[in-house]
């Protein structure tokens, strides 16, 4: 134990907290708006055990991925269709993406549910029809793929168990404290719930643009990255990805205050003429 408590575990074990803490965002995000299907008075315990072995199946999941890394990184099948698809294919490609599609089509779906509804105060109940064991099982599923580039980018850092195991701990936790406050504040601004959703629309792009890289970043072979009809499938960097995020913020922000103006003066119009 004690050649556990070493500068460089400590070091390691900050850093990775803070890349959990990045890459746990949309994660946080997707718990928060899929735990508002369940049932109204269920929907705390939901978020609570979602997370709870959400976190417990992530270091399952980290343990597997450290034993049989190699197994799991090397490409079990390469197209060779010149100029209309090559490259790669190995488990963490399949991961990105059926995550990415499936959040896409979730994203698509509840944006569409949104614009059908008649009666938004009452659209609450509407959304409760999943029950909660399937709204759990959901949050679990959706969290491993989360965490695969997360888990992934962990093992580049360090391979000690104790400490990749403590940080995803840690991150549990801090989803644990704000997934109730975030929550909260999508039910009181419920206009930030369309924002939310769009965010998630862009994670799926993010997954499937990582997907085209996974074997070939996995075998350090440039040769096995996807191409489709002769271009390459380029993830999307981070900062871009929070640059996104930020525009989106920003465009929301304004949008509301603009709208908010435009209210009053109607208002003011009517008054003065009458």
């Amino acid at each position: 134990m004690a050649d556990l408590i070493t500068i460089e575990n400590l070091g390691n074990l900050l850093m990775l907290c803070f890349l959990q803490a990045v890459l746990g965002f949309d994660n946080l995000l997707y718990i928060s708006i899929e735990s508002q299907r369940a049932p109204v008075a269920q929907q705390k315990a939901v978020r609570f055990w979602g997370i709870i072995l959400a976190v417990a199946l992530r270091v399952i999941l980290l343990f597997l991925m450290v034993s049989l890394l190699g197994s799991l990184t090397e490409p079990f099948f390469i197209f060779e269709w010149d100029g209309i698809l090559t490259g790669g294919v190995n488990f963490a490609t399949c991961v990105f993406i059926f995550g990415g599609v499936f959040i896409m089509y979730t994203a698509v779906k509840e944006i569409g549910h949104m614009l059908s509804v008649e009666h938004l105060d009452h659209d609450v109940e509407g959304k409760s029809g999943k029950s909660a064991a399937k709204v759990v099982g959901l949050i679990v599923f959706m969290n491993l793929i989360f965490s695969f580039d997360s888990v992934l980018s962990a093992i580049a850092i360090t391979d000690v168990f104790p400490v990749l195991a403590a940080a995803i701990l840690i991150s549990g936790i801090a989803m644990l404290v704000l997934a109730d406050g975030v929550t909260a504040f999508l039910q009181k601004n419920r206009m930030y719930e369309v924002l939310g959703l769009f965010i998630l629309l862009i994670v799926g792009v993010v997954l499937l643009g990582e997907a085209g890289v996974a074997a070939s970043h996995a075998t350090h072979n440039d040769d096995l990255a996807l191409m489709v009809f002769g271009y390459p499938i380029v993830p999307m960097s981070k900062s871009t990805f929070y640059f996104a995020v930020v525009v989106l913020f920003a465009v929301e922000f304004i949008q509301s205050g603009y709208a908010k103006k435009l209210a009053a003066e109607r208002r003011s119009t009517q008054g003065g003429g009458h």
